[in-house]
């Protein structure tokens, strides 16, 4: 499952780039599928039930790789903030799937496109990191695009749509935490992010509970391997190339957005969401773009869902 590319075998820097960039569309996609996956399966069964069997498959799935890496485990750095990024990665996980439970996939998706925009702020804010005035207009730019795809009006600032704009901004928080964690091991920092919803799983998965089929076990198997195989292909794509690199292929989620959302459930996306899903990936490659040209790297961990 887990696709390893060594990196003694890659020597030069293009060939570490090219193979980074490919593994990071390859996550994408993967992730786009499992997004559409699980929004299938909670229209079925209850997002507490999807949360805890997937992750009861996704750990049974990287328990060979616990075991190897179990001395890893034991040297946990910086518990406090361990715990509060599975918090938010759990908060961000049942967020998304909540809310596809009520909007199209597309909608959903435009919320996490402003992620990266969300990180540069919050950076600033949080971590004191310098942010100029060009960059202060990307996320503004950005933030606009974000309305825009909302349409602002009563119905959709209604709850699901908050629901998405607060998995989006966990999301964010998830990502700056992360960035001082660059020391975890991936299979920490995986595990215990599937660790996470698994308990959130276990304590809402009775409400509500629909006893799975034999073919909805195999969906909710599906869910977990996929969930591991994009997040470890995500992680070895950030080993072979910088951040800014890869990053910017991650706006290629719209596209399987739109193209999911189509074919699986029928939705057609409305213009303001392809417009406003167009301003925000134009204002996040922006922010990226002038990032490598003053020498520094936008770290990100994932995908969301």
């Amino acid at each position: 499952m887990y696709i390893v590319i060594r990196l003694s075998s890659l020597r030069s820097e293009h060939s570490r780039r090219l193979a980074g960039i490919g593994l990071m569309l390859f996550a994408v996609l993967v992730f786009s599928c499992g997004d559409a996956l699980g929004k299938l399966i909670v229209s079925t069964y209850s997002v507490g039930q999807l949360l805890w069997l997937r992750a009861c498959a996704a750990l049974l799935l990287l328990a060979p790789m616990i075991w190897r890496n179990r001395e890893d485990f034991a040297r946990l750095e910086r518990p406090e903030l361990q715990l509060a990024r599975v918090a938010l990665s759990t908060t961000e996980v049942a967020s998304f799937f909540l809310a596809t439970v009520y909007l199209p996939l597309v909608d959903v998706v435009t919320y996490y496109l402003a992620c990266p925009i969300f990180v540069t702020a919050l950076s600033a804010i949080v971590l004191r990191e310098q942010v100029g005035w060009r960059r202060w207009s990307a996320i503004l730019v950005g933030f606009s695009g974000v309305l825009i795809a909302l349409e602002p009006s009563a119905q959709s600032f209604s709850w699901p749509g908050l629901i998405a704009l607060c998995g989006s901004l966990s999301f964010a928080g998830l990502m700056l935490i992360t960035r001082q964690l660059r020391g975890t091991p991936d299979v920490v920092i995986v595990t215990w992010q599937f660790i996470g919803t698994f308990l959130l799983g276990a304590v809402l998965a009775p409400i509500g509970w629909v006893t799975p089929t034999p073919q909805g076990l195999l969906l909710f198997a599906a869910a977990g391997m996929i969930s591991v195989c994009a997040l470890l292909c995500l992680s070895r794509s950030l080993k072979l190339a910088p951040a800014s690199a890869v990053v910017p292929y991650q706006y290629s989620q719209i596209f399987w957005a739109v193209i999911f959302g189509f074919l699986v459930f029928s939705d057609v996306p409305s213009l303001a969401t392809l417009v406003g899903a167009a301003v925000i990936t134009g204002a996040g490659l922006y922010i990226f773009l002038r990032e490598r040209k003053l020498g520094r790297e936008e770290p990100t961990v994932g995908t969301p869902g």
